[in-house]
């Protein structure tokens, strides 16, 4: 059960920073990084591998993305923001970003599995999935008319989702090697 509580008050966090680095306007640099989609489908992979259970990792996927949906949305109604938290603030916020919240209530369960499956059984191509959002995502968002602004962010998801994408591919390596070893 603290692994669960972790994860959530991490996802907490994650959701709550992700909408300030979007506010500071000081730092542009920061909105981009605010608005990167591929960091969210890791919040629910890494949650899901915390998980021995598939359905259970399902379900903490699913708990880590609302819990930072959440946090992202009361860090927009609030008084940081200058903004005020009210029925109708929260309702015309819901409705701005339905395609966010539908997107991500879907994402959540399916990494958040695709994370246990790579802990039990290095299952490498969700964890390549996740992997290629982010290494991808900048070529993605240049399609979507969305394009990332700022050489650096960019830059740095690539380099980022590159470093997974070898992690998983020698990770997955190495396991099927020691199992044809074991079986042997």
């Amino acid at each position: 059960m603290y692994v669960v509580a972790v994860a959530l008050a991490l996802a907490v966090v994650f959701g709550g920073t992700d909408q300030y680095l979007g506010s500071l306007s000081g730092h542009p640099w920061a909105t981009d990084v605010s608005l990167l989609s591929a960091p969210w489908l890791v919040l629910a992979f890494l949650a899901g591998w915390t998980q021995r259970e598939p359905k259970r990792a399902a379900l903490l996927g699913f708990a880590c993305t609302a819990a930072a949906l959440v946090a992202y949305g009361l860090m927009t109604l609030s008084p940081v923001e200058n903004a005020h938290l009210t029925a109708h603030s929260a309702a015309a916020f819901v409705r701005s970003e339905s395609r966010v919240v539908v997107g991500g209530l879907i994402t959540g369960p399916l990494f958040g599995w695709f994370g246990n499956r790579w802990r039990i059984d290095r299952a490498w191509l969700g964890a390549l999935a996740a992997a290629g959002a982010v290494c991808l995502e900048p070529v993605a968002r240049v399609y979507a008319g969305q394009a990332i602004r700022f050489r650096s962010v960019w830059m740095t998801e690539v380099a980022v989702g590159l470093a997974m994408v070898i992690y998983v591919a020698t990770a997955a390596r190495t396991s099927q090697i020691s199992a044809r070893r074991h079986t042997t």
